[in-house]
C-alpha cells in the first residue's frame, strides 16, 4: 500500500467512489480489455474513473488492457470485506436518537453558514450501508464507515462511530430539524425491519467536482469560491457555465470531466 500521507489520502479518497470499487473488484482477477468494463459504467465516464485510478497508482493500462497495480493488489489484498449476511438484516438494529450537538462552528465554505458536530445513539455501525438507498443522494464509504447525504446545499456525514457532522447549515435550528429528519427515515426503515432496495446508479461526488474546477476563487461566477460553486453545482442552483475560467484552453481536459459528470448529478 502507498507508504506516505499523501499517496494514503489519494487512495482513499479514489477508493471512497462505488464505481471505482466496482473496477479494482473486476480486476481481482486478472487483467481485462477496456470493451469488457462496459457494463460497469459507460465509456466516457469509465475513462474518467480509470484516469483517477492512475493517478492514484492502482492500475496500470498497456495495450488497451488494464490491471491491477502493486498497490491495487495490496490494497484488495489488505482490505476486509463484510459479507452481505452481516449486514441485510435490520431485525437486530435499534431506533437511533440524537444525544447531543456538540459544536456550532463557521462553515469554512460560506462563513455566513455554520458546521455542525452531533452524536446519534445507539452507533448504526455497519448497518449504515444499507441504509444508504433510503437516501436519494446517499453515498456509502466502506473505507470510513461513513454515509454521506445531500440536501440543497447541506451535506451530512453519518459516521459509523455515531458521530454526526454538517455543512452548509444556516443556524442550530435548521441543524436540529435535518437531524430529526434523518432520524425519523433511519427509525422508519428499522421499524419495517427491511432492507431498503439497492439502487444502481452512477454516483458523483462532491470532491470530485471540486477537483475539475479551476481553484482559483476568482469570484467571476459571483460565488465565494470554487468549493461553494461545486455544492451549488451538484444541488442544480448554478449550471456549469458560470465558471468563465473553464472556457480558458488550459481547462479543456477539467471542463470535458465536468460535462461528463453533470450528466449523473
Amino acid at each position: 500500500m502507498p507508504g506516505n500521507e499523501s499517496e494514503t489520502k489519494s487512495v482513499n479518497f479514489t477508493m471512497a467512489n462505488a464505481t471505482r470499487r466496482k473496477i479494482i473488484n473486476f480486476l481481482a482477477n486478472g487483467g481485462k480489455n477496456i470493451e469488457e468494463f462496459e457494463e460497469i459504467a459507460g465509456k466516457s465516464i469509465f475513462d474518467f474513473h480509470l484516469k483517477i485510478l492512475q493517478q492514484a497508482n492502482m492500475i496500470e493500462l498497456e495495450e488497451g488492457v488494464v490491471q491491477l497495480s502493486e498497490y491495487g493488489r495490496n490494497f484488495l489484498k489488505g482490505r476486509k470485506e463484510t459479507s452481505a449476511e452481516e449486514i441485510t438484516d435490520l431485525s437486530q438494529a435499534k431506533p437511533v436518537e440524537i444525544v447531543e450537538v456538540r459544536q456550532l462552528l463557521p462553515c469554512i465554505a460560506d462563513p455566513s453558514k455554520f458546521r455542525v458536530i452531533a452524536n446519534i445513539a445507539p452507533p448504526l455501525g455497519r448497518i449504515l450501508k444499507i441504509l444508504e438507498p433510503l437516501f436519494p443522494r446517499g453515498n456509502y464509504s466502506d473505507i470510513k464507515d461513513s454515509l454521506i447525504t445531500q440536501k440543497g446545499e447541506i451535506i451530512t456525514t453519518i459516521y459509523g462511530s455515531g458521530k454526526v457532522s454538517m455543512r452548509m447549515i444556516k443556524n442550530e435550528i435548521e441543524a436540529k430539524e435535518v437531524l430529526e429528519d434523518i432520524k425519523d427515515t433511519i427509525n422508519e426503515a428499522i421499524k419495517k425491519g427491511v432492507v431498503p432496495p439497492s439502487k444502481e446508479k452512477i454516483r458523483v461526488e462532491l470532491m470530485e467536482v471540486y477537483k475539475c474546477l479551476p481553484q482559483t476563487n476568482c469570484g467571476r461566477c459571483s460565488e465565494q469560491g470554487c468549493y461553494t460553486f461545486a455544492i451549488k453545482l451538484m444541488a442544480g442552483q448554478v449550471t456549469l457555465d458560470k465558471c468563465t475560467p473553464l472556457k480558458e484552453p488550459k481547462y479543456a481536459y477539467n471542463q470535458e470531466l465536468l460535462q461528463v459528470l453533470s450528466e449523473y448529478i
